[in-house]
């Protein structure tokens, strides 16, 4: 079967070997059969389908970067690891994010939803990760997040540019008659013996009648032109002339703005309102009700913000526990002893151990996470508009095939007349798998049927929807004995985090959630009796994916604890961590960074330094903080990062997501909490929930180690080592320990 006779314009086939019409490799044999056309119903007429991730018509190339760009660079990333194969320079292709589609299931999942350590190589573990891939691919789950956009696309990618190289390479040979050895393709072109360039604008229709390449070998990485080296982010000029339109930027003609009015207790829509001053100022032009509050249309955005706020509304109360007070009482009462709970870990017998061990040889503490926001820099904002057979929506998202599906469910319409347009966005942090905006924009748009509308919500309403990182406490017991760490057990309670998002989506979750206990069990670190459980507390406030999720808290509760029982047992912090790991990845990522720091050099008056590791997502990644007591409070003077995620395919935008999560990771320790009052969150804005200031921000150098044998992402290990390498580094400095965050709350900083 050739690529014409297996395409139409709107399909494309998925066989069992790679094939021009799709690709077949690894857990892709599990896709066959029809598979939506990549752009739907925007494709040219002449556009020749090469897979889901190379388009060429007689105009261009358009290259698909299906993964969701936030502003973490994934785009840059993934149209390089196409044009490395299919022989492009930067500038010789357009971009395209395609729409939802099952042929961009993302098969890097698998350590995320399985509850073993990435490290645990078991024939059980790798069973079930094969098995989590395959289903991932066999029910087409398209999502961006828990940093696999990279290992996802790696191996992907490259095959689709290759297998375009291969036929138009062959495309070239037949139209010339040369032999195929004799050509090569060079900046997008098939280059002939003599110099002559054949644009491959020129072969597409030719290519799409080649018989399908037997095998590709995918080019050494001693050989790549682009991955490996520095690259120019594809948005950088649009993004720095103030030229990248977000989807807060959209217009279309006749455009309606509006903004929503929800529950800010999340717990149903108004029991009564009285809107008649709002309809009555300038600007507004009507107030409907949707399912979860209203929707109030005007003449532009912000007469939509101000007539919201002339709406008096009674709501009804909170289906979870009103005040903050009682969020704690809850997990203090899930914690009466470090024994119960799940267990995730349990070497030795580290209840045993410590029973006897002597008193002056036993270490006991607690600590504390709050809920944290999402509060990314753009705003959420949803362009809709409804026909009778047609819903078109412009919005980012994280999950845009279960959009689809949910939009299709919410306004009663099929899957083939929702149409998902997906857009760039200014940060999200896992806010963006949530439907709050886009629930509400079509519930909105079923009601004002032909009429383009712009949904944005207000910084108060966003805050006050957000579904926070999870709030968490742990308790500790642990033994030293003669300079060493014996033994120890922690038990965390909190939120089901997977539970909570998962239950919003309406889908099951049949596993336990590892992220109560990921950055606790899954840690390489050898003692003898070592024992981690956790308690899911329900009935809390809904939470959501945050950027490192489980691993935030959780690091931070036991490098914390390790921190408190090496200095007890008089041992060196950086020693003694390095006697007990084990993984000889971790190893080399921690003595990088003790050799960055300098560590143990004999440090100034109110000086200390502090050293946090982590492995999260498969990623080993050592933080040592400096900082310097000064009459204004405690400053943040340096921070060294050594990690290792494999290879790296952008050296630039890898310091650049390293650096942010260190930043991140700091600022939220420090500043950032939710607290709850009568049912709804207190904080509302940037004000009382600040992040870092850039006066507060320290020098950061990194080392990039490049030993793992797979590629990993980036975009969230270097998030947990951070606030417990701050903590231990204010420990050394001032000698108070904190235990619970925002440290801002125990202590000024400068």
């Amino acid at each position: 079967m050739t690529l014409a006779q297996a395409l139409s314009r709107r399909k494309f086939l998925i066989g069992s070997v790679a094939v021009l019409g799709g690709v077949a490799f690894g857990s892709y044999s599990l896709l066959r059969g029809p598979k939506e056309h990549p752009l739907g119903s925007d494709a040219p007429d002449d556009a020749m389908v090469f897979n889901p991730w190379v388009v060429i018509d007689a105009r261009t190339v358009t290259l698909i970067a299906p993964h969701a760009d936030f502003g973490q660079g994934v785009t840059t990333m993934q149209t390089a690891l196409i044009a490395e194969e299919l022989d492009l320079e930067p500038g010789q292709f357009e971009i395209s994010f395609g729409g939802p589609s099952a042929a961009y299931a993302n098969t890097a999942l698998a350590d995320l939803a399985i509850p073993f350590a990435t490290s645990d190589r078991s024939a059980l573990a790798d069973g079930l990760r094969a098995a989590t891939d395959a289903s991932v691919a066999f029910l087409g789950v398209q999502i961006t997040g828990g940093s696999t956009s990279a290992p996802d696309s790696f191996e992907k990618l490259r095959m689709a540019g290759a297998m375009a190289r291969e036929a138009l390479l062959s495309a070239a040979a037949q139209k010339t008659g040369l032999p195929r050895e004799s050509l090569r393709s060079h900046a997008g072109a098939v280059h002939l013996p003599d110099g002559t360039g054949l644009p491959y604008t020129t072969l597409a229709t030719l290519a799409a009648g080649q018989p399908p390449a037997a095998s590709i070998a995918l080019r050494p990485a001693e050989s790549w032109r682009l991955l490996g080296k520095p690259l120019r982010n594809v948005h950088d000029t649009a993004i720095v002339t103030g030229a990248l339109r977000y989807c807060i930027d959209l217009e279309a003609e006749g455009l309606a703005h509006a903004t929503l009015l929800l529950n800010p207790r999340k717990s149903g829509p108004a029991l009564s309102y009285d809107a008649a001053r709002a309809l009555s100022m300038r600007g507004a032009e009507r107030i409907v009700e949707i399912a979860d509050g209203l929707a109030i249309v005007a003449d532009n955005t912000w007469r939509a913000f101000q007539a919201a706020d002339a709406i008096d509304v009674d709501w009804p109360p909170s289906a979870h526990l009103a005040e903050q007070a009682d969020h704690w009482a809850a997990l203090e009462a899930a914690l009466p002893q470090t024994g119960g709970g799940t267990v995730w870990r349990d070497d030795g017998d580290a209840a045993q151990s410590f029973a006897e061990a002597p008193q002056a040889d036993r270490i006991e503490a607690s600590y504390r996470v709050p809920y944290v926001a999402h509060q990314p820099l753009e705003p959420l904002s949803v362009m809709i508009k409804a026909s009778a057979d047609r819903l078109d929506i412009w919005a980012a998202h994280q999950l845009p095939g279960i959009l689809r599906r949910r939009v299709a469910w919410r306004s009663g319409l099929s899957m083939a007349q929702i149409q998902f347009h997906q857009q760039i966005a200014g940060g999200s942090f896992g806010h963006r798998f949530e439907f709050t905006a886009i629930d509400g924009a079509v519930d909105l748009a079923m009601q004002m049927p032909g009429r383009p509308l712009k949904v944005t919500l207000r910084r108060e309403v966003d805050f006050a929807q957000d579904h926070p990182r999870p709030i968490g406490m742990a308790r500790a017991q642990g033994v030293v004995r003669e300079g060493r760490v014996e033994a120890c057990q922690m038990v965390a309670a909190g939120p089901s985090l997977v539970g909570s998002t998962v239950s919003r989506l309406g889908l099951p979750y049949p596993l336990s959630d590892s992220q109560l206990a990921i950055g606790l069990f899954d840690q390489p670190y050898a003692l003898s009796d070592f024992r981690v459980a956790a308690h899911q507390v329900d009935g809390l406030a809904p939470v959501g994916f945050w950027r490192s999720i489980g691993g935030s808290g959780n690091t931070f509760f036991l490098e914390s604890f390790l921190d408190e029982m090496i200095h007890a047992a008089g041992a060196d912090p950086m020693a003694e961590r390095l006697r007990l790991l084990t993984d000889p990845l971790a190893r080399k990522v921690l003595e990088a960074a003790a050799e960055m720091a300098n560590w143990g050099r004999k440090m100034g008056p109110g000086q200390g330094q502090g050293v946090a590791f982590s492995l999260v997502y498969g990623v080993p990644v050592a933080e040592v903080v400096e900082v310097t007591e000064t009459d204004q409070g405690i400053r943040i003077d340096h921070v060294h990062v050594a990690c290792d995620a494999g290879p790296v395919l952008d050296p630039v935008n890898f310091t650049k997501q390293v650096e942010g999560g260190v930043l991140w990771g700091l600022g939220h320790a420090i500043n950032c909490k939710i607290t709850y009052a009568q049912g709804q969150a207190e904080q509302a804005n940037y004000y009382d929930h600040p992040g870092l200031r850039l006066g507060q921000s320290p020098r950061i150098d990194l080392r990039i180690l490049q030993n793992a044998p797979v590629l990993r992402g980036i975009g969230e290990p270097p998030v947990p080592p951070a606030a417990p390498a701050l903590a231990n580094a204010i420990f050394a400095a001032t000698g108070q320990r904190l235990r619970e965050m925002p440290f801002a709350d125990h202590i000024d900083f400068a």
